[in-house]
């Protein structure tokens, strides 16, 4: 009895054993083969074999968010983010992308991947011609990253409308922004990690403005401030009319949201590129209709 146990244990464990090399088998068979890249410069790099480590020189900082009266939110966490190098092989086709235009007698094509912080670790590839003394270790994608970290970027400082304003159906409401570094832009940092240094700069390319009736409004700049005498025109960059009152609404008033995209224009390491941030406030405005007279 006791000999049959220890039959059906051993068997047991000698399925298991098959299963797990079955598996690192077929792991084996889709893994692309690859080389070491070129050595590595900046930060503080170890490994052998196919993959080179690095850890950035300074902590990275991304955005976050966090609750704030006026709707925007600034909040930003720390983490160094850490980068893995390798040359690929076998090198893509002539032609292929990848190559960004050049050819295999002028180079060769690498692979990098970025973990910064818990979001995965994004891939990705470049060209670096023959006789490059290095091979950079982080890429300029995650250093500009970096660099947006270190900014403040807010949503739209909103001058109008106002939360304490009164408005009325059917007559032109007026549209525009405080315009600032944090809330508008331009607003530039710099940062270094690696051995690479980039410096973005991010501006506010459009508002879209959800009315809180229904309609949405795209303001492709911040907004002409209202002056009385315009009298009840329309405003020529960025207005609204509404059709109703607030008062079914929600505490008798409309929830306007102003929604800002920043364009984050970046260069550094080489390579140049854009990255994009959002940003929201919102206000509270109440709508009425022309009281009249009698």
């Amino acid at each position: 009895m006791e000999d049959r146990r220890h039959h059906a244990t051993a068997k047991r464990l000698l399925i298991h054993a098959g299963l797990a090399l079955t598996a690192a088998m077929a792991l084996s068979l889709a893994l692309p083969s690859h080389s070491l890249a070129g050595p590595p410069s900046g930060g503080n790099c170890s490994g052998a074999g196919k993959w080179v480590v690095c850890e950035a020189d300074d902590d990275a900082t991304t955005p976050g968010s966090d609750s704030k009266p006026s709707g925007s939110g600034s909040g930003q966490t720390s983490s160094k983010p850490t980068c893995s190098v390798r040359k690929l092989a076998p090198q893509p086709p002539e032609g292929s992308m990848y190559w960004k235009g050049k050819s295999p007698k002028d180079g060769a094509v690498y692979e990098r991947q970025c973990k910064n912080g818990p979001d995965g670790a994004p891939v990705f590839t470049y060209f670096v011609a023959d006789g490059a003394a290095n091979v950079p270790a982080v890429d300029p994608v995650a250093v500009a990253q970096q660099a947006v970290g270190k900014m403040l970027l807010a949503g739209p400082d909103i001058a109008s409308p106002r939360a304490a304003g009164k408005y009325t159906v059917g007559i032109p409401m007026w549209m525009w922004v405080h315009q600032s570094a944090t809330t508008y832009g331009p607003n530039t940092a710099t940062a270094t990690a690696g051995g690479v240094t980039v410096t973005a700069t991010a501006k506010v390319s459009k508002i879209v403005w959800s009315m809180g009736d229904g309609a949405s409004v795209t303001c492709g700049g911040p907004g002409t401030p209202y002056t009385p005498s315009e009298g009840m025109t329309q405003s020529p960059t960025c207005g609204h009319v509404y059709a109703r009152t607030s008062g079914s609404a929600r505490n008798g008033k409309f929830p306007v949201t102003a929604t800002s995209t920043w364009a984050i224009n970046w260069q550094g390491g080489g390579q140049a590129g854009q990255l994009t941030e959002v940003r929201q406030t919102n206000v509270q405005v109440a709508v009425g209709e022309v009281q009249v007279v009698r």
